[in-house]
């Protein structure tokens, strides 16, 4: 049975956001916070750009290690060889990255505006088909072709497009709706179509500029179905990404498990673990540096309260009166050691030994034997990279796995300690 799921492209769109940044070990946590969330794959970010060869190199270690659970780690290229080419080179113990999305542009408009000449139709089809080759001969797992401005592009050529690519060994195609105007209705019909005429599943990537990312990204997936293919559904952690935001990943979760005629039409395939949400939501807020809305759904501060007199009184009888899930799913309210009131002992950017294992101790980490210099290490650096105090995940993270994360910082340390 054809089923939905979640390939989350925080580390590449949602870091793209204007005003706003995460440090690689943030892009490193997002990855660990979705293998635990249960989360397909993770779209990692760029691997053909040098600042990110050694976070990629880290992450492939991590995932080797089992840091990340069974979240499959994908890497985005330009739909051109030589990117290609330089993505597949970047590896760690002779293996590199096992999924890529490929991307390049489709409609008249950007063809005529954004290429201005340098590419038609044709030019893209064979561009996308070389990159794709370069992809499939290296023993890629998975290949998406991104359709960039799909909603923009007519179906012939889209039909086209996307032939071309299973033809070339692409595994998906990617729909994108770059500037966010497709609508819901729209939007199941052209998805319907597409992965009915080319027996491919086509990939939701929905933008928010009129406020119905999420509910064209349901949809879309829903025409998935409808054409007997699996779902896979594009989300950033909190919306967030270019201009008003992506699809946001928990509003997805819970549209497809609790929407009224949708989870009766719609099987989660992944494994999703709710009670990781709320803590993954408010660590991006925090890390990101962007706080949530009340009204946010599910892990804003509003999301479960009631203050007027029906409400309130419906509320205290039976939760059920006006709410549509429970509190309790979306796990606990995280208590990190750093944001303790009154005196407390602190390790970061400029802390010492005592600090460092005072604090470990109190969270009940234990290092592997050999690991203590290195971790301490990590600990400042990572501090130093977020500027800000690190949480109690984040320190979880480091102690766990300090051989692996050492990979973030060549030339500053040495997985060996």
């Amino acid at each position: 049975m054809p089923s939905i799921h979640f390939l989350d492209v925080t580390n590449r769109d949602g870091v793209q956001t204007a005003r706003t940044g995460l440090s690689k070990f943030g892009k490193v946590m997002v990855n660990f916070y979705l293998g635990r969330l249960g989360v397909a794959q993770s779209e990692i970010g760029f691997p053909f750009l040098f600042h990110e060869v050694p976070y990629v190199r880290a992450c492939l270690a991590l995932a080797e290690a089992g840091a990340f659970g069974d979240l499959r780690l994908s890497g985005w290229c330009r739909a051109v060889p030589a990117d290609v080419e330089s993505a597949i080179g970047v590896q760690v113990n002779g293996r590199g990255l096992r999924h890529y999305n490929l991307s390049i542009s489709t409609s008249d408009q950007m063809i005529a505006n954004k290429f201005r000449g340098k590419l038609d139709r044709a030019a893209i089809i064979k561009e996308m088909v070389a990159s794709v080759a370069v992809a499939r001969d290296a023993g890629s797992e998975s290949i998406g072709v991104n359709a960039e401005d799909g909603s923009r592009t007519d179906d012939g050529y889209l039909h086209e497009f996307a032939l071309a690519a299973k033809e070339a060994g692409a595994t998906r195609v990617r729909y994108c709706d770059t500037i966010g105007g497709d609508s819901p209705g729209r939007i199941r019909e052209r998805f319907a179509k597409l992965a009915s005429a080319t027996g491919l599943p086509v990939e939701t990537h929905c933008h928010n500029d009129l406020g119905m990312a999420v509910a064209n990204s349901v949809s879309g997936a829903l025409g998935d179905l409808d054409a007997g293919q699996d779902a896979w559904v594009n989300t950033c952690v909190n919306g967030i990404g270019e201009r008003a935001g992506n699809a946001d990943l928990l509003s997805c979760i819970l549209a497809f498990r609790y929407g009224f005629g949708v989870g009766k039409e719609a099987v989660i395939g992944d494994p999703v673990d709710l009670s990781w949400a709320r803590r993954f939501g408010l660590w991006a807020a925090y890390a990101f540096g962007q706080p949530l809305p009340p009204a946010w759904p599910g892990v804003g501060r509003n999301a479960f309260a009631h203050e007027s007199g029906i409400h309130a009184d419906g509320a205290l009888k039976d939760r059920g009166n006006y709410e549509l899930y429970d509190d309790g799913e979306l796990g606990p309210f995280p208590a990190d050691w750093f944001a303790r009131e009154g005196r407390v002992v602190l390790t970061g950017e400029y802390g010492g030994k005592a600090g460092f294992r005072h604090v470990l101790d109190g969270l009940g980490l234990e290092l592997a034997d050999g690991t203590e210099d290195l971790a301490f290490s990590l600990v400042q650096l990572c501090a130093s990279a977020t500027g800000k105090p690190l949480t109690d995940d984040e320190l979880r993270l480091i102690a766990g796995y300090p051989r692996q994360l050492a990979l973030l910082f060549p030339g500053q340390l040495s997985p060996a300690g």
